[in-house]
């Protein structure tokens, strides 16, 4: 049998346009573009449809909806990607009226996860968004069952209608997606307490999807961690250690990434998976600098972070990274960061890189040690030859400032380490009584 590849729908991207137009508009015209070619649409045509007001039932006004339609027709297309939320009405009156699929960003956007989930706790997480999503859009197709009695004789009221029925199937299934998730989030919980005892301290890569958070992750990590340059490329949470220049041991979390109208049954979903960030000890933000809308971008993550109680408002050191200095122009000084976009008012610091040249890398690894340091505090101890596992314990959890050894085989050790590794190494060696520092 000789298989054949099934050729990709054919689509147009269309998003309304209320003003004049901007280039931050031609940017997010240019990513619903990508959106659709990522879920493996053939995008024929992406255009802006000028509109004066939305309209409720149809999101387009009638003689707009008409032209476009006999466009549509004329492109032969069979899947209008709409840039915009629409609702349940919206939806089915554009389907009617063009004769072909719509799908709007909301319901892309879950496309392509549900294509990406690769994990058991990715798959969960998509399918109870994606339920979420369509319970809203149960249309009321059949009435057949309306004909069905209830009670005894002629006196019974009308059973179960079918979208009742499908209300119920969804909502029963939903109810068990959460259960599985909860054991998964009871999963997680018990992995992190684990590594708290470790204890190493955690780094979380977040930012716009297609940032390079993955490359960067591969970069610093050597992971090998799938990255490709498209949108949700990757959306399992990984965990890899990686070391500091100043040898201090810790842990980097390579999180999905967000973007502009995040649907919010996916926030709720992934909620699970972004607890890794809230737990994390340095935030650190990639932003594509050769972004048009590099401003937008930025307030988004800040805005997702903020929903999840993480980030500088909630006391998170964050350090920001301006990625694809590579692709900015042939006279950028990656050292004058005056270049570059400015900082936010709440990063702790600003580093340029290209993750994908090793430019920079550097400079942020240099950052990290810094924003440790602002956290941690300096042990002095003082051990004897017996007392080896303790130096050793030192060199594994933390990073080794100073070592002297006497002619006797006294250990002097000056180590910086996080407040609760610091805690658990008195509580593990107390007869050394170790002298504390402040971090420096």
């Amino acid at each position: 049998m000789i298989e054949t590849e099934t050729p990709a729908d054919k689509a147009i991207v269309i998003r309304a346009r209320l003003g004049a137009s901007d280039p931050e508009e031609n940017a997010r015209l240019e990513e619903a573009t990508g959106l659709a070619e990522a879920l493996g649409l053939d995008v024929v045509e992406s255009t802006f449809a000028p509109v004066r007001k939305i309209d409720p039932g149809r999101f387009f006004g009638r003689g707009k909806l008409e032209e476009m339609g006999i466009h549509i027709e004329a492109l032969g297309v069979n899947v209008a990607v709409i840039d915009a939320a629409l609702s349940p009405v919206q939806q089915r009156n554009l389907e009617k009226a063009w004769k072909v699929k719509v799908i709007d960003r909301t319901g892309l956007i879950l496309e392509i996860f549900g294509l990406r989930a690769r994990t058991k706790e990715g798959r969960l997480q998509v399918e109870l968004a994606r339920l979420a999503y369509e319970r809203s859009r149960l249309v009321r197709t059949w009435t057949h069952l309306e004909r069905q009695r209830g009670g005894v004789g002629f006196l019974g009221g009308p059973g179960e209608t079918q979208i009742e029925a499908d209300r119920r199937m969804l909502a029963d299934r939903m109810a068990k997606l959460r259960r599985e998730l909860e054991d998964v989030r009871r999963t997680r919980a018990l992995h992190r307490k684990t590594r708290q005892t470790a204890p190493f301290p955690l780094v979380a890569i977040v930012g716009y999807t297609n940032a390079g958070k993955s490359t960067l992750f591969n970069r610093i990590t050597g992971a090998g961690v799938f990255a490709k340059d498209m949108p949700f490329a990757t959306l399992d949470t990984t965990v890899r250690g990686f070391r500091t220049p100043a040898g201090t041991q810790m842990l980097l979390s390579d999180t999905v990434g967000f973007i502009t109208d995040l649907p919010t049954e996916l926030v709720a979903a992934f909620r699970a998976t972004l607890e890794e960030v809230r737990e994390a000890d340095i935030l650190v933000h990639v932003l594509d600098v050769s972004a048009v809308d590099f401003d937008v971008r930025r307030r988004e993550v800040e805005a997702i972070l903020d929903a999840i109680d993480a980030g500088a408002e909630h006391g998170q050191p964050v350090i920001e990274v301006f990625n694809k200095i590579d692709l900015w122009n042939d006279e950028f000084d990656p050292d004058r960061v005056a270049d570059l976009p400015h900082k936010s008012e709440d990063a702790i610091a600003a580093v340029s890189v290209s993750a994908q040249t090793g430019e920079g890398i550097d400079r942020l690894l240099a950052q990290i040690d810094h924003a440790m340091a602002a956290k941690s505090v300096v042990l002095t101890v003082t051990a004897d030859a017996s007392q080896h596992r303790a130096i050793a314990w030192l060199h594994e959890h933390g990073a080794v400032i100073s070592e002297e050894v006497d002619d006797s085989g006294i250990t002097t050790a000056r180590t910086r380490l996080s407040p609760e590794a610091a805690g658990r190494f008195t509580s593990q060696f107390p007869e050394l009584v170790p002298d504390l520092e402040d971090a420096i």
